[in-house]
């Protein structure tokens, strides 16, 4: 790509942010040489790699590779046998210790977890832990080597510490003996190196020793007593062999780090790639960026766009595409409405799309790989080589039309513009034919109708236009494609206060044919607004339809889910009555078997009332509301009649009164051909179901009441929602299903700033009964949706 383009379209300040992202001087360097590539295998490697840095970074966390630095002097020196310097072996330690933390990071946490592109960098890293632990070990910072390094720089180390001991000892002795009179200052001091004691001028004759310096009077000098001459000999004699032992002891760690050159200098090459590959991922993290998908047909579609450079607040999205349906797109409209945004946003996503950079799009947005971008906007101009606005335009798009062919993508702003509009627009229309003719894709701003109407009679060119709110005299930024822009120029003048009379002056010198365009124009306009206002309505509908529609199907999986626990508890529960009652018929038989062999008839009696109480009980705690079964009435004995319908509950059966009860409340009743005694307290009596028609009418007692969590939907749109508003719904919506036993639930934040992303996934992360969540895959919404799973 020519450097000229790069600048235009602002790609260095892409740059300039990207290279902030990355955290080692070799990284940012790496970021900072990066260009766009026009090798498509290539391209999607880099774009692979920068998703699947994405994918970590939202899974497992950011990292670090700040310890990353240019080793390359120091692993050269190793490989001829030089002894590196300790600030030199501080680096190699520190970078092997973000090697390791680094190689962690990497690590899969399930062995079942499909590798990515960048699995094969982790693999590949190598900690060498044992030799960053023993430069660790030996050197504590760039100014202090370990006592432990060695055993003989600790033994050196320690005579140190004697033999200052010892000077300090007999100096001190002296300042407070028989010198005391003559010190100047009862202190220590060092000059040269060497312990001395301040002597009165007076006195340096009294003290015997050597005279290192005089104070700037000349009334105080500096002498080293005789009696610590030879104490002092031997500190320089220490300090000379502590240097010595270090010189070797840093060649020893120098040569356990010779013996891994080749993985250092793997080491350093990978964590570099990383750290500019997770500078990408971070980046686009920023921006809320996707993998644009590319092909080679020169084919573009953008969805909802944002320019990188602008507030991504205020910014709004457009949809762009080029080379499908057309070729050659043409822009239109007022000034400061979106135009040059347009086709540098265009030009921009093409560049980072092939420096495998994520653009900030809506998924399945596309970009097609040229091998050359060509862009002519802003004024060149230039006083000192005599060029006006419009020869400085002409000699750029000489240069663009010499070069340009069906493999480039060309940009132009305001083609034409600086000359007379009449040889202006009938330049641009022969420029843009020229190009159109070879194949060439190419977007171009204006303000002549004459390209409007260019646009309109000619085959794969296409109209555009960033749409005007005349009512407010402020652009809206939205780009709509298919439609000639207006210049709005009477509109606006109105309503900035021009008078009708100027403004109706001015519409009279417009020829019909003019003026006919603009109404034509302003009708396709009206007619797109109310187009667009349908529209809306229309997906707005097929959203709660396809809402109620999941509800609806939820809603029925319970009814089903329901229905089988009920039938399989009925099975149950009725299994366990019957062998009650099984238990309880034998037991009977066996009390009828002990009578005849001359059983007790009350201790018979005292059982049978035991049986019929637990009867009781087990009635008590059914209730009887099945549709088809009778309804139990309370017996009143005054209404009793023979004919009946009667339940004898302590058998179970059912009968028709044969005689009323008498005094004691006994009477007979007919079971089928049997005719039992019973009394009036063991009976209910029965109404029987009404038959009005071939079916059984069903009464409300049966049915089931379904709980209100069961209507629970599976997911929550919270799109145009405040933080504080979606984070209130969503608590609710989240006990609610929680309730209702959903085993996962959907939660719709779109991408957008990535704001109210955040804001719910710090809120899950607070819920005790959440067990996990993640961002939607694809083919679920991506980075737009969040899979929020209960424990």
């Amino acid at each position: 790509m020519n450097q000229k383009v790069l600048s235009k379209l602002e790609y260095n300040k892409i740059i300039d942010m990207l290279t902030e992202k990355a955290d080692s001087q070799p990284g940012k360097k790496l970021c900072r040489e990066l260009l766009p590539s026009t090798n498509p295998e290539e391209i999607r490697k880099n774009q692979t790699q920068t998703s699947d840095a994405l994918s970590r970074l939202f899974k497992v966390g950011s990292t670090s590779f700040g310890s990353n630095s240019d080793l390359g002097f120091s692993i050269k020196s190793l490989e001829i046998g030089s002894t590196l310097s300790i600030a030199e072996l501080i680096k190699i330690a520190a970078m092997l210790d973000n090697v390791s933390r680094i190689k962690t990071y990497g690590k899969k946490d399930r062995d079942d977890i499909p590798d990515d592109s960048l699995s094969e960098y982790f693999e590949q890293l190598t900690p060498l832990t044992q030799v960053a632990n023993e430069i660790n070990r030996c050197i504590l910072s760039e100014e202090e080597i370990a006592d432990d390094a060695s055993p003989r720089l600790k033994s050196i180390r320690r005579s140190m510490i004697q033999t200052n001991e010892k000077i300090h000892s007999q100096l001190n002795s002296m300042l407070a003996g028989a010198y005391r009179t003559y010190l100047q200052d009862a202190v220590i001091t060092m000059r040269d190196n060497r312990y001395c004691i301040p002597i009165k001028a007076e006195y340096k004759g009294q003290v015997n020793g050597m005279i290192h310096d005089q104070s700037a009077t000349g009334s105080t000098y500096f002498i080293e007593p005789a009696a610590v001459v030879e104490l002092n000999n031997k500190i320089r004699e220490l300090e000379l062999e502590e240097k010595e032992e270090i010189q070797i002891i840093l060649a020893g760690l120098s040569a356990i780090a010779g013996e891994h050159t080749e993985e250092l200098a793997t080491n350093q090459k990978i964590m570099t790639e990383l750290d500019f590959i997770f500078a990408k991922a971070e980046l686009a993290m920023d921006m809320n960026g996707i993998a644009p998908v590319f092909n080679e047909e020169h084919y573009i579609n953008i969805r909802k766009g944002r320019h990188p450079l602008l507030d991504k607040k205020k910014v709004v999205p457009i949809d762009i595409n080029l080379g499908k349906d057309f070729d050659l797109l043409i822009i239109t409209g007022p000034n400061t409405g979106g135009k040059t945004v347009s086709l540098k946003t265009v030009g921009l996503f093409t560049l980072m799309g092939q420096a495998g950079l994520h653009i900030p799009a809506l998924d399945r947005s596309e970009l097609s790989v040229f091998t050359e971008v060509y862009a002519d906007i802003g004024d060149e101009q230039s006083i000192e080589q005599s060029l006006s606005t419009f020869s400085s335009h002409m000699k750029s798009i000489v240069h663009i039309l010499k070069h340009a062919d069906a493999d480039s993508l060309c940009l132009f702003d305001e083609l034409g513009a600086g000359t007379d509009p009449t040889e202006g627009a009938a330049l641009a229309i022969a420029i843009l034919n020229y190009l159109h003719d070879r194949g060439i894709r190419t977007m171009a701003t204006t303000h002549y109708s004459e390209l409007k109407i260019y646009a309109l009679s000619t085959s794969f060119v296409e109209n555009a236009c960033c749409e005007f709110n005349v009512e407010t005299l402020q652009p809206t930024y939205r780009l709509l494609i298919g439609i000639p822009g207006k210049s709005n120029a009477f509109a606006i003048s109105s309503k900035l206060g021009l008078s009708d009379e100027i403004i109706n002056a001015a519409k009279e010198q417009i020829g019909k044919e003019d003026k006919s365009f603009e109404d034509v124009i302003a009708d396709l306009e009206q007619s797109r607004i109310t187009i667009e206002k349908e529209q809306r309505e229309i997906a707005e509908y097929k959203e709660r339809i396809r809402t109620l529609q999941e509800q609806l199907q939820h809603k029925n999986e319970k009814i089903d889910q329901a229905k089988d626990r009920i039938l399989r508890e009925a099975n149950e529960k009725a299994k366990e009555i019957l062998q009650e009652a099984k238990d309880v018929a034998d037991e009977t038989i066996r009390d009828f078997n002990k009578v005849s062999a001359g059983a007790d008839i009350r201790e018979l009696e005292k059982k049978r009332q035991k049986v019929r109480d637990k009867i009781n009980e087990k009635n008590a705690k059914l209730s009887i509301g099945a549709s088809k079964e009778p309804t139990i009435k309370t017996l009143d004995p005054k209404k009793l009649k023979k004919g009946d319908t009667v339940k004898i509950v302590s058998m179970g059966l059912k009968g028709t009164v044969s005689t009323l009860p008498d005094a004691k409340g006994a009477l007979f009743v007919q079971c089928g051909i049997m005719r039992t005694q019973t009394n009036v307290k063991d009976l209910v009596l029965i109404d029987e179901v009404t038959i009005n028609t071939p079916t059984l009418q069903r009464t409300g007692a049966g049915k089931i009441k379904m709980s209100k969590s069961l209507s629970v939907s599976t997911e929550i749109n919270l799109l145009g929602k405040t933080v504080d508003e979606a984070l209130s719904e969503l608590d609710k919506y989240l006990d609610d299903a929680y309730l209702a036993h959903l085993p996962s639930v959907r939660v719709v934040h779109g991408k957008g700033t990535g704001a109210l992303r955040n804001a719910v996934h710090n809120h899950l992360k607070r819920l005790k009964y959440v067990k996990e969540f993640r961002l939607g895959e694809y083919g679920e919404g991506d980075a737009g949706v969040t899979i929020v799973t209960f424990k």
